[in-house]
């Protein structure tokens, strides 16, 4: 089964009629390492599936600061929702952290599917509230928890591809700390849980 199938089927099943018109419009694409998918201030109509590398969500502030705010990784779906809906440009960029191979298509087709078949718009539906739950729980943990409890949540949760493969710079924005904040914090939580002494 295609990759992309069978995200869609952890939501939906498709039959070989409602899959054929997207699999038609799917392009593969390779990002170099730092290469953006899509560029902050650019409009960014399309969507990708990651098949494999790895990807950071990111703004950058007008004081030219960066602001990681999450991570992709294989099996996830990602783009600029924002800017598929509303064709103005992103507010976000997304960029590669290692080299990254896609299959991208163009979100005005899974819209034109949305009209026609009943299943891709309870997938839209779908995976709507999926992202509403993920962004939801983020939000809790920015606004509620200190970047200590961030920390130790992200250790304890299912992310565990993020301290096993992205570099502790973005690992510190994604907490909303500098890196020598984040370097602290491991030190405490190792020394805390005995790891060491």
């Amino acid at each position: 089964m295609h990759p992309l199938r069978a995200y869609i089927h952890r939501f939906v099943p498709l039959s070989d009629a409602e899959w054929e018109p997207l699999a038609a419009a799917l392009t593969t694409r390779l990002l170099r390492r730092k290469q953006d998918f899509v560029t902050q201030g650019a409009a960014a109509p399309e969507l990708a599936l990651l098949l494999s590398g790895a990807c950071r969500l990111f703004y950058t502030r007008p004081d030219g600061e960066e602001r990681t705010t999450y991570f992709f990784f294989e099996n996830h779906l990602m783009g600029s929702y924002q800017s598929c809906l509303t064709g103005q440009p992103s507010q976000f960029g997304i960029q590669a952290l290692v080299p990254t191979e896609l299959v991208t298509f163009p979100y005005a087709v899974l819209r034109g599917l949305f009209e026609v078949y009943p299943v891709y718009e309870r997938f839209g539906r779908l995976l709507a509230e999926y992202h509403l739950l993920g962004t939801d729980a983020r939000l809790a943990e920015l606004l509620l928890l200190s970047p200590e409890e961030r920390y130790r949540a992200l250790l304890r949760s299912h992310k565990t591809k993020i301290p096993a493969r992205i570099p502790q710079q973005y690992i510190a924005s994604y907490l909303g700390v500098t890196p020598v904040s984040l370097s602290r914090i491991r030190a405490r939580v190792l020394a805390e849980d005995g790891l060491i002494s």
